[in-house]
């Protein structure tokens, strides 16, 4: 018996591509919106941090 027939069996699968399909398109939308909306200043800060000198991995622990 093949995997597909298993599927056919349950009943209200059809909803589960759905759901995952909703669920990721919310998400890349309201990402979409958060970068659009979000300030050009924090996204250089952001962009920076692993580049800064001043990170606390390389602070002496006291």
């Amino acid at each position: 018996m093949k995997f597909i027939n298993y599927l056919e069996s349950i009943t209200g699968i059809g909803i589960y591509p759905l759901t995952s399909l909703l669920i990721f398109v919310v998400f890349f939308v309201a990402m979409s919106i958060w970068v659009y909306r979000s300030d050009n200043g924090f996204i250089s800060y952001m962009s920076n941090i692993p580049l800064d000198d001043n990170s606390i991995s390389d602070k002496p622990k006291s």
